[in-house]
């Protein structure tokens, strides 16, 4: 039987994501909670010591994520997921399973496809913290301009985000979203959804093991981060947004996220591209360390 997954079952299920094994972002549990309240439903059942979890898009199309537990499910397991939940496609499957089962093994039972859109980039927090050598100079030198109109004139205040803040950034995420017609189609589209997911973010910043920074100046937060654990060593950025007229702000925002929310992990997740060719140049603009593969399996 299907269960919401919504907020109040947090403290239930992170025992279940406690040594969660994919890298892929969309693991992180908070962010399952907070996407699921906005843009699609999420929902969880149990089959004995795994929990087993199915996204329902605003589309209608429902299809399963790969289960949790401790033990790797076998090809012909999952096969057997999909005839007796009805759900014939597994998405987001991390190319370590891949690897670890072997595509021989998976082929009887399903069809594989790369989602190329939904490969994920992933670094070392190490870099963006320090921002070192020629390939983040350019980096560096919009920082520096920041710094210089900003920074050195005591305009600037960072913080980390409380249940206080979430009005402040909520009216930011307003102008923010005006600049870029949130309420469109296409990437507008997709923009509204997150904004709904922001939302449930905020509104659940010190329930939920988010972390997250402000950025203020002159008073007014005109940037913010929030990020989410993964698993032991890599944690999620799951929303970043800063305005874009400030020449430096988000590549000083960026900069700070690595220092202050990602300090005690190594590597950063910064999410998919979701095909955005302007995401996509953003994103290889910091040189990742990794790509993990996202694929589907279609069960035949």
């Amino acid at each position: 039987m299907w269960n919401k997954l919504e907020r109040k079952a947090y403290n239930y299920l992170r025992e279940f994501f406690r040594e969660m094994p994919y890298r892929l972002s969309i693991y992180s549990l908070p962010s399952l909670i907070a996407w699921g309240e906005g843009s699609y439903h999420a929902f969880y059942d149990e089959a004995g010591d795994a929990l087993i979890l199915s996204i329902e898009e605003h589309t209608k199309d429902r299809y399963l994520l790969m289960p949790i537990s401790k033990e790797v499910w076998a090809p012909t397991w999952l096969y057997e997921l999909a005839l007796a939940t009805g759900i014939r496609q597994i998405r987001f499957v991390p190319r370590d399973y891949i690897q670890t089962v072997g595509e021989d093994s998976i082929w009887p039972w399903f069809e594989i496809k790369e989602e190329v859109e939904y490969a994920d980039y992933v670094y070392l927090t190490s870099d963006l913290a320090e921002l070192k050598g020629n390939k983040y100079a350019a980096k560096r030198n919009l920082i520096h301009q920041f710094a210089r109109d900003y920074l050195d004139k005591n305009r600037v205040e960072v913080g980390q985000i409380a249940k206080s803040h979430r009005q402040e950034c909520l009216a930011f995420l307003e102008k923010w979203c005006e600049e870029r017609h949130c309420d469109g189609q296409g990437e507008e589209k997709i923009l509204l959804c997150e904004k709904q997911a922001i939302a449930c973010a905020l509104d659940t910043i010190e329930e939920l093991p988010w972390r997250g920074i402000y950025v203020k100046i002159d008073g007014e937060v005109c940037g913010f981060a929030i990020m989410s654990p993964l698993t032991g060593e890599m944690g999620v950025l799951n929303f970043e947004k800063a305005y874009g007229s400030i020449k430096g702000l988000y590549q000083f925002l960026d900069r700070e996220c690595a220092r202050r929310l990602f300090f005690d992990l190594t590597f950063i997740n910064k999410e998919s591209d979701m095909g955005l060719p302007t995401l996509r140049e953003t994103k290889n603009s910091y040189h990742p360390r990794e790509m993990i593969k996202s694929f589907r399996l279609t069960a035949i």
